[in-house]
């Protein structure tokens, strides 16, 4: 593991709710750059900082071509000696793929922390410079590794980390494993182990995104038939993942193309709809479990091992 001796934090904005303004509902993502964000925090101008603009976006509107910017970004800075780690300003909405994206991607050994708001910086209750300072605090911690989020004073690991609200401003949860670490009055309180992660390394993405192997989530739920599997297997995916009801069960219908899909090559992993906690167990012809991994991070796992 490489040791944070140096004090460099460098800051990638990619857009978001964090550089937005407006009202706390209609506001517009990604206008204001990241260089702005930075100097709107004093107690940031003791720091040593560099900020550096990847992308301008709303994160619902994340793409594949601006991961791999990020990821090759990041990863230049990482080999920086100088630099002690590297934090993400995003969007909410897509902050957990794009967490995961970069883990299995890259699993640093200096922190690469991920911070948001739910509110635009225009508004009476911004969380954003708050949030953002503790992202340099713990990106700037001893000891401090892996991709991480931060977001309420909480460190989040990125196989746990999920949006659990759509407008509160305490909107990220761990599920039932908990932060790995809370940020208090400036100070990381260490709760559990950082994440680590056996990389799929950088050459994996290196292909034009456009060329990523498509794969699709499709939700399992009351009167489901397999017309949308049928449909996107005619379109070209290269991969399913479902959405499956309480223990990832699947609809019976739904359940017979999916088999179709799987003898024509296709992998299939379920995932399920309730939040907060994994898959248990594996019953007699059961699809391919896809862990604790929640649907959308289990669509990034399924491409990337695709694309590896």
């Amino acid at each position: 593991m490489q040791s944070n001796t140096n004090d460099l934090i460098v800051i990638l904005g990619t857009g978001g709710t964090i550089a937005g303004a407006g009202d706390d509902v209609g506001y517009v993502a990604g206008q204001i750059s990241v260089a702005d964000l930075v100097t709107a925090v004093p107690a940031l101008a003791a720091r040593q900082l560099e900020a550096e603009q990847v992308a301008q976006l709303d994160s619902k509107d994340m793409s594949h071509a601006v991961w791999r910017l990020l990821a090759q970004r990041v990863a230049y800075h990482l080999a920086r000696p100088e630099v002690a780690g590297v934090v993400v300003t995003h969007g909410t909405d897509t902050l957990e793929e794009t967490a995961y994206f970069l883990h299995r991607v890259l699993a640093p050994g200096k922190p690469v922390v991920l911070t948001a708001a739910m509110r635009p910086v225009t508004s009476l209750q911004s969380d954003g410079p708050q949030n953002l300072l503790d992202a340099v605090t713990v990106a700037a911690h001893p000891g401090a590794s892996g991709v991480l989020a931060v977001l309420q004073g909480r460190v989040h690991g990125p196989v746990e980390v999920r949006k659990a609200q759509p407008f509160a401003l305490d909107a990220f949860s761990s599920g039932e494993a908990g932060p790995l670490a809370l940020v208090l009055e400036g100070q990381v309180r260490v709760l559990r182990h950082w994440p680590s992660c056996a990389p799929l390394g950088l050459d994996v993405v290196a292909a034009d995104p456009e060329l990523w192997p498509r794969v699709d989530i499709v939700a399992s739920h009351a009167g489901a038939d397999g017309v949308v599997v049928d449909a996107l297997v005619a379109a070209g995916a290269r991969g399913l993942v479902i959405e499956g009801t309480g223990n990832a069960t699947v609809h019976a219908s739904l359940l017979e193309a999916l088999k179709r899909a799987r003898a024509a090559g296709l992998p299939v992993l379920r995932a399920t709809r309730c939040t907060g906690a994994a898959v248990v167990g594996a019953p007699e012809g059961a699809l391919p479990s896809a862990g604790e991994l929640s649907p959308v991070k289990a669509r990034v796992e399924l491409m990337l091992g695709l694309l590896a």
